[in-house]
């Protein structure tokens, strides 16, 4: 999803994401000079699905500081979800896995029970910014192979459309990643 949203907010555009199995997935989205140059473009977009779950993660912390913030994040997020399975979800596990994860955060909501919003999000942002940390091996991959075809990493685009290396970039992914949580965390237990 980071790769696709980022896709749009760089002037592209963002056809449809499929979600594996495995909790990978690929997005297929257009990368546009409208208002960058195309390299940077393409760096930005690479970038965008990998410190995606980071960021949402972050802001997911971050928000579940105060109960009525938390409330509100969560109705976000399910409309998101919801707005993301009728508008760019084409893969069958995707929907089953999104509309699981809707369906759970509407019960939360009629719930409302601001210790069980509080947690759903503390829960989910944990999950979201270590979810880069579970991919290691692909942040330090140069290539892979997909359908039989040998593709660029995200961290190899990156490199290839700015400077350094994809391992170079991985370091930099997790360790702006490791400052995003630690921010996050620092916010939430701020009095």
């Amino acid at each position: 999803m980071g790769h696709g949203l980022t896709a749009i907010f760089t002037g592209g555009s963002f056809s449809y994401l499929e979600i594996y199995e495995n909790g990978g997935g690929v997005a297929y989205s257009t990368v546009t000079n409208k208002f960058l140059p195309i390299k940077i473009a393409r760096a930005i977009v690479s970038a965008g699905g990998l410190f995606g779950p980071a960021i949402a993660g972050a802001i997911l912390i971050a928000g579940a500081k105060k109960p009525k913030s938390a409330a509100i994040l969560l109705r976000l997020l399910t409309g998101v979800i919801i707005l993301s399975l009728l508008i760019w979800i084409r893969s069958s596990w995707g929907v089953v896995v999104l509309s699981f994860f809707a369906i759970t955060f509407l019960i939360i909501t009629f719930l409302k029970n601001k210790k069980i919003e509080t947690a759903a999000l503390l829960f989910l942002g944990l999950q979201a910014v270590f979810s880069t940390y579970l991919q290691l091996n692909y942040l330090f991959t140069k290539q892979f192979e997909r359908g039989g075809n040998i593709q660029n990493s995200d961290t190899q685009t990156i490199a290839e459309n700015t400077f350094g290396t994809y391992w170079m970039w991985g370091v930099v992914i997790i360790v702006l990643s490791m400052f995003m949580l630690w921010k996050s965390i620092r916010f939430y237990f701020k009095d």
